[in-house]
């Protein structure tokens, strides 16, 4: 295994099969930015969402998903010609996986992929015991999507971050208030169905107890390309904590422990949810 690896491993405590897992995943991240980077991905798109947030900025629960947005619309862009950096990148260290294309169903901004591999074939490939890697069903498969927004809301901006491992690259991403605007417009306008997504609420947590403002201007522009807002209608500080307090009077928050709990070390970091934690902390949201 290659030390920039070895150096990316050294930052976890594994332990359990769930430890390890996490950090198969982290790798395989890791590896697949530094694929894009190689590709040039970054002169056209930004990295944005849970992933963006634990990689760059510290966030305590894990994160599957990778969620990346042009930062000017182009509709004949195609995540596509990218894929194979990262399919390769992940080759060259050893990886067994694919990376394909989902193709769509119905038109629409959001371009998808998955990167795929057989989860005890790849731990091995990290150094994991073979015991605690024979634990696993044989037919794992260890999956991570990628989504990519063609038609991007405006009146966001950027920054770029540097990883030193496996070797030093340099990623574009949010800056953390277009990011937590994000986050705001996932948290009043996601349409949870049966399972609503507790990861929501613990990252807004998050970017609450940093002290992180949120872009409103963004989020505005967010909410009037899903339909959530008008262009006459005011989103100011007072509507928007009017709309998640509102938001939080409908939240079953045992359903959402349960969605985020696999992703945290500490499960007592989710005693306090209930309406009335996240109405009080809300209270100390900033805008910008």
């Amino acid at each position: 295994m290659r030390n920039g690896l070895e150096n990316l491993l050294s930052e976890y405590d594994l332990v359990t099969e769930e430890d390890w897992e996490n950090a198969l995943k982290e790798v395989v991240q890791h590896l697949a930015l530094l694929g894009l980077w190689r590709s040039k991905f970054y002169e056209h798109a930004a990295f944005y969402g849970g992933t963006a947030l634990r990689i760059f900025h510290g966030l305590r629960r894990f994160s599957e998903d990778m969620d990346f947005s042009l930062v000017k619309k182009n509709p004949d862009f195609s995540l596509s010609s990218h894929l194979m950096a990262i399919q390769s990148e992940l080759e060259a260290f050893g990886f067994s996986v694919t990376v394909e294309e989902k193709l769509k169903k119905t038109a629409s901004a959001i371009e998808s992929a998955f990167i795929k591999g057989d989860t005890i074939k790849n731990l091995l490939v990290i150094k994991a015991d073979p015991e605690i890697a024979g634990r696993f069903p044989r037919n794992k498969r260890t999956k991570i999507r990628l989504e990519m927004d063609t038609d991007p809301p405006g009146k966001a901006s950027c920054e770029v971050r540097t990883l030193l491992s496996p070797i030093p690259f340099q990623v574009k991403l949010y800056s953390l208030p277009d990011l937590f605007a994000g986050k705001l417009h996932a948290v009043l306008c996601r349409e949870w169905k049966t399972r609503i997504k507790g990861r929501d609420y613990y990252d807004m947590g998050w970017y609450l107890g940093k002290k992180v403002p949120c872009h409103l201007d963004h989020l505005k522009e967010r909410m009037l390309q899903t339909g959530h807002l008008q262009r006459d209608e005011v989103l100011d500080r007072e509507r928007l904590l009017d709309l998640l307090n509102s938001r939080f009077r409908q939240i079953d928050f045992d359903r959402a422990k349960q969605d985020v709990r696999p992703f945290l070390k500490d499960q007592q970091e989710l005693d306090l949810w209930s309406q009335d934690f996240f109405c009080e902390i809300v209270e100390c949201l900033d805008i910008c």
